[in-house]
């Protein structure tokens, strides 16, 4: 046997190798995705729309990776089931009455399946558990409403505009308040003519008062004042009274 076969069939035994090495790893890494190296148990639920979600996506509980996307059908036209494989490690957590939910990995990543902590004296998930769903938000209708919410800060923002430039051209109510010096000058005048008046009543009513015509009137309204005290006083002495004779 020459030297030339002998290398041929060394290079082609590495590559066999090499080979069956590559499909032994590939089928490691699939096999670790899909858990099919640990024990796992069934988890199904249903959903109006799963929002691009695919077999194979992780399935999270606590923030953390616990299964894969099984199986997706569709069972009706409103209805659409997803079927998970979470490991039997955290089976004990996973509660009856836990909700599935559809996320994403960050804004714009691959779509997963959340499940939410359920009721602590609720009995555990068993296998086959279906548990019941919270429908996705979905995207579009996330990018629709802040484009409804671009357009009305607009329409504000030109309404404002509008009536600063009415204001700096001296037009409107608000516009002379603003600019007008004489108007400022008689609201001050105003308040001036209030303070004015109110000192004017108080001295009216201290005249009043020392008026013979009304000192009937004020010393009437004095005696009532001094009547309720004295009842106030009076019903406190007796409280006290009774609370020393108890002692």
């Amino acid at each position: 046997m020459d030297t030339h076969t002998i290398a041929f069939k060394i290079r082609l035994g590495l590559f066999i190798i090499g080979g069956i090495g590559l499909c032994v790893l590939a089928l490691f890494i699939i096999g670790k995705q899909k858990n099919m190296f640990d024990p796992v148990f069934k988890i199904t639920s249903d959903f109006y729309n799963v929002s691009g979600l695919q077999v194979g996506n992780n399935v999270r509980f606590s923030g953390i990776t616990v299964g894969t996307v099984d199986n997706i059908s569709i069972i009706n036209d409103s209805t659409v089931r997803v079927d998970m494989l979470v490991k039997k490690s955290v089976q004990q957590f996973i509660k009856k009455d836990s909700e599935v939910a559809i996320g994403s990995e960050g804004i714009i990543g691959d779509r997963l399946v959340i499940i939410t902590q359920g009721g602590d004296r609720t009995a555990i998930a068993i296998d086959g558990q279906y548990l019941n769903s919270k429908e996705p938000v979905e995207m579009d209708a996330i990018i629709a409403s802040l484009e409804e919410t671009s357009v009305s800060a607009a329409i504000i923002t030109n309404q404002l505009a509008e009536i600063m430039v009415k204001i700096n051209h001296g037009k409107g109510t608000l516009s002379r308040l603003i600019q007008d010096e004489s108007i400022a000058e008689n609201l001050n005048q105003t308040i001036v003519n209030l303070k004015k008046s109110s000192r004017g009543l108080d001295e009216n009513m201290t005249a009043a008062k020392s008026n013979f015509l009304f000192k009937g009137f004020f010393k009437n309204k004095a005696k009532e004042a001094q009547k309720k005290k004295d009842a106030i006083q009076e019903r406190k002495d007796s409280i006290v009274k009774a609370r020393n004779k108890d002692k």
